[in-house]
């Protein structure tokens, strides 16, 4: 068990790590933080095949993002500091940011239309998993992620920028 918890914990902290690249500088969540809330939230996970187990870190550490951010913004309530930005969907001049609440609410929206694409952006986006490993996950083809990915960033795109 022991070596199972290790494994579990570097997992959490590589998931951890890649959602913390996409915060604003000076974030007050550290992703040893956002790991170990997400361990204390979900357990060992000993229960669940790695794929399963990834994706479930990875909504719980976006939804533990997503409570910070409320918390902050109910705190300061128009205090003039600036917003928490989600730093990604680039385009070809560079990379956009956007708003950490408003991708959650679009997501949440996007996940009431299409409830896979919602969950591929979750797997790539925020566990930082590949194509394949999303496709398997998700008990579909490659192609078929891809083609999720591409048409969730587009929605999103237009969404929110």
């Amino acid at each position: 068990m022991a070596v199972f918890a290790k494994d579990i914990y570097k997992e959490l902290h590589e998931i951890a790590a890649i959602l913390m690249k996409a915060e604003r500088v000076g974030h007050t969540l550290q992703p040893t933080a956002l790991a170990h809330e997400a361990f204390l939230r979900i357990g060992d996970g000993s229960e669940l095949e790695r794929k399963d187990f990834v994706a479930r870190a990875a909504r719980t550490m976006r939804r533990i993002l997503v409570d910070h951010a409320r918390r902050r913004r109910a705190l300061r309530r128009g205090g003039g500091e600036t917003q928490e930005v989600l730093v990604d969907f680039g385009s070809a001049a560079g990379t956009e940011q956007v708003e950490f609440l408003a991708l959650e609410e679009a997501l949440c929206e996007l996940e009431t239309m299409a409830p896979r694409r919602a969950r591929v952006v979750e797997l790539l986006f925020f566990a930082g998993l590949t194509t394949r490993e999303a496709a398997e996950a998700l008990a579909v083809g490659t192609t078929t992620v891809e083609d999720d990915w591409y048409l969730a960033r587009a929605w999103l795109k237009t969404r929110l920028l």
